[in-house]
């Protein structure tokens, strides 16, 4: 896998440290998303969109969101060989440098596709796919060494966690866990009971009060945290709650003040960002601060996985945010609250990572991409 450019890890790696910082599993999408439409489409109707672009979706979303933040990142999915899936191997392999070693390509399989199109900030989606060959355990084998693997605990419905990620849990791996939404609302409590094994579980707050069956954010984070070591409760534009007890922390951060255009994959850039500031053994303050800017940086831009933010982008707002900490209250807080990155940004090289532009028009057209 090749060195990342900026290595957020660098002062805490052991000589004997696994050789995969960030293992996930799941499915990739190609997104198309239109952008711009004055109105959804209505049967018989056509409309034109201001803006298109192209990119990994699924669990591309998370793997290049963490690549992003220098995370030394593998992924197994199944990729089609047709033209869809050699552009999505293209892009992460080559484009991300995320590790595809416990990948596969399939010959006669559909790559999965979804068509999103952001109307007035809300989305509709249409999606298209069918089940792997094969299923991930077989061609994930054995699982790389990682310091922590991403899983969706909603995707695992038979009661306990795959062998796989039971063996990277035996191999040394934390487990950080999110949940989807829960399309039949049952919000069955025993997918909690997959917690068991898992070191941090990070869902939003409508999840967590539904599957906890408590009536406040508050109440459904300390729930949580009788199962996990490190409980995280994400609320939105209220910001996230925390509870570390292998540090005896706890800390609530507000969040940033943004325009927010489209939340695809926020949750994704947030878990990423976690992940690196739990391997980084920052402060639970600080890492909650941090996931939280990476998750208000990635909702300013249209595209799921070309919105998460690499180091660049993070470096380009602090030196801004910190001009300003001599102006309003907020903007005096919000210095304050990122002035652990004072020790970070000036150590970035200036090839630090950006955002990219993942099309296969080469070059996306969607305004504000860039």
């Amino acid at each position: 896998m090749p060195h990342p450019r900026f290595d957020p890890l660098a002062g805490v790696r052991a000589a004997d440290a696994p050789p995969v910082d960030v293992f996930v599993s799941g499915t990739v999408f190609l997104d198309i998303i239109f952008t711009g439409l004055a109105r959804t489409p209505q049967p018989g109707t056509e409309e034109w969109a201001d803006g298109m672009a192209s990119c990994p979706g699924g669990i591309a979303n998370l793997a290049i969101a963490a690549r992003r933040l220098g995370l030394r990142t593998a992924l197994a999915s199944a990729f089609s060989d047709d033209d869809y899936g050699d552009f999505c191997w293209r892009t992460m392999e080559s484009g991300e440098h995320i590790d595809l070693t416990h990948s596969r390509r399939f010959h006669d399989w559909h790559s999965p596709v979804t068509v999103s199109m952001s109307v007035e900030r809300d989305r509709t989606m249409v999606t298209h796919g069918h089940p792997p060959p094969i299923s991930p355990a077989e061609f994930i084998g054995c699982p790389p060494r990682s310091a922590a693997v991403l899983i969706d605990l909603a995707e695992h419905v038979d009661g306990e966690l795959p062998t796989w990620v039971r063996q990277a849990r035996s191999q040394g791996s934390l487990l950080f866990a999110d949940v989807g939404w829960d399309a039949t609302q049952r919000w069955d409590p025993g997918v909690l009971d997959r917690l068991d094994s898992v070191h941090a579980f990070f869902p939003n707050a409508a999840e967590a009060m539904a599957y906890t069956r408590t009536a406040t954010a508050q109440d459904a984070l300390y729930a949580i945290a009788d199962r996990v070591p490190l409980a995280v409760v994400t609320r939105g534009s209220e910001g996230a709650l925390a509870i570390d007890a292998t540090s005896a922390e706890e800390a609530a951060v507000p969040a940033l003040r943004v325009d927010a255009l489209d939340p695809t994959g926020a949750g994704d850039v947030f878990g990423a960002a976690l992940t690196l500031g739990t391997l980084a053994h920052w402060p639970l303050r600080d890492r909650l601060s941090f996931a939280s800017l990476c998750s208000a940086l990635a909702i300013q831009q249209f595209g799921g996985s070309l919105a998460a933010p690499g180091w660049g982008d993070i470096a380009d707002w602090w030196r801004v945010a910190r001009a300003r900490r001599e102006g309003t209250a907020y903007e005096s807080s919000v210095a304050r609250r990122y002035a652990f990155l004072d020790a970070i940004v000036p150590t970035l090289p200036e090839s630090a990572c950006r955002r990219a532009t993942a099309t296969i028009a080469r070059r996306a057209d969607v305004e504000g991409l860039g």
